[in-house]
C-alpha cells in the first residue's frame, strides 16, 4: 500500500493546523492535518500529521517541503509510519 500521509516534524510551537495546510497546498490537495497537542497543557508537540489526496501528491510534498521553512523553523517531512497493534491509553500512576 502505497503512502499518502506524512509526518511534519519541528514545527514551531506557534503554527496552526490552517497553516499547516496552507504550506502543504503548494504540493497538491490536503486531505487533512493534525497537530499533536500536549493533553495536559494544550500545547504543540512541534509535530503532526498531514493526509494528502493520493501517494504522487504525498511524494512532491516530501521532495518539495522537507527542509522548507515554516515560521523559521526548518520542518522535516517524511512518510508516516504506521503503528503496530496493541496499546491504547496511558500508563498507570504509580504512587
Amino acid at each position: 500500500m502505497e503512502q499518502k500521509r506524512l509526518f511534519v516534524g519541528n514545527l514551531p510551537f506557534g503554527i496552526s493546523e490552517e497553516d499547516l495546510t496552507t504550506h502543504f497546498n503548494g504540493a497538491g490537495t490536503v486531505k487533512s492535518t493534525r497537530i499533536i497537542k500536549d493533553r495536559e497543557t494544550g500545547r504543540s508537540k512541534g509535530f503532526g500529521f498531514v493526509e494528502m489526496d493520493n501517494p504522487e501528491q504525498a511524494s512532491t510534498a516530501i521532495e518539495q517541503l522537507d527542509g522548507s521553512q515554516l515560521g523559521g523553523r526548518p520542518i522535516r517531512v517524511s512518510i508516516a509510519q504506521e503503528k503496530e497493534g496493541g496499546g491504547g491509553g496511558r500508563r498507570p500512576r504509580r504512587n
